[in-house]
């Protein structure tokens, strides 16, 4: 599996910090569906002890000169864990994410993805890190995305006007349908193909997961895909 450079600059510079003892690789690039330049960069950091204001300030610094160098475009998002609280699968952790540093906990499909798929660029594989996580594990993992922000997003139609928003919901309902169904993960290549949307909608989105510069019709395309998530969310409450 090849790790992209700006990965490995950003492991040796958070390694120099003294207190982050591992970087995990999760997301696409662990599933071996990264697509440069369309998917992001999901990774995990473990670190010894809390995160307090100066190891803040100290992050920031080193996400703000990647981003405007090596990790120029690649939407290289990182949360920092402290290795003693990582059981707690409620806790919110610092998480990098689209130019800021926000709290966020790390979810269940993101942990299913490491433990399942993940590898490490510093420290740690994280099966010795992580517990095991089980068909069931990744069933409740999908719902809770489901019943949870997709069922806030679900609520409020105006928001799929957003293309990003539009695309990401069609393939995150194709994931989130199988993860009950069958305890495991898809790929967001192959949930595009899975998308419950005509044939000339998935072949535009299959265009755009490949970095293709494709439109589809803004109100058609929002219109199914919010469709697509109450449907999709009503069965996850279901069940």
């Amino acid at each position: 599996m090849v790790t992209p450079p700006a990965v490995e600059e950003f492991a040796a510079d958070v390694a120099a910090l003294g207190w982050v003892s591992d970087l995990l690789v999760a997301g696409s690039l662990a599933t071996g569906d990264h697509r440069p330049g369309v998917s992001d960069l999901d990774l995990v950091a473990l670190t010894d002890g809390p995160v307090d204001d100066a190891r803040e300030a100290a992050l920031v610094a080193v996400h703000r000169r990647l981003d405007a160098d090596s990790a120029a475009g690649l939407h290289l998002g990182c949360v920092y864990v402290d290795s003693a609280t990582i059981a707690d699968v409620h806790r919110k952790h610092p998480t990098w994410t689209h130019g800021q540093l926000v709290q966020r906990i790390l979810s269940g499909i993101t942990r299913a993805e490491l433990v399942r798929h993940g590898y490490a660029v510093l420290g740690r594989p994280p099966g010795e890190v992580f517990p095991p996580v089980s068909d069931d594990d990744v069933r409740a993992a999908a719902r809770a995305e489901l019943t949870g922000y997709w069922a806030w997003a679900a609520r409020r139609p105006w928001l799929w006007l957003d293309p990003a928003l539009a695309d990401l919901g069609l393939s995150s309902m194709a994931r989130g349908r199988h993860a009950l169904r069958h305890g495991d993960l898809l790929t967001k290549t192959a949930a595009v193909e899975a998308a419950d949307a005509p044939a000339w909608l998935i072949g535009q989105l299959a265009a755009r997961r490949r970095g293709e510069r494709v439109a589809s019709p803004r109100l058609r395309t929002a219109l199914i895909a919010w469709r697509d998530a109450r449907r999709t969310v009503r069965r996850a409450h279901r069940r």
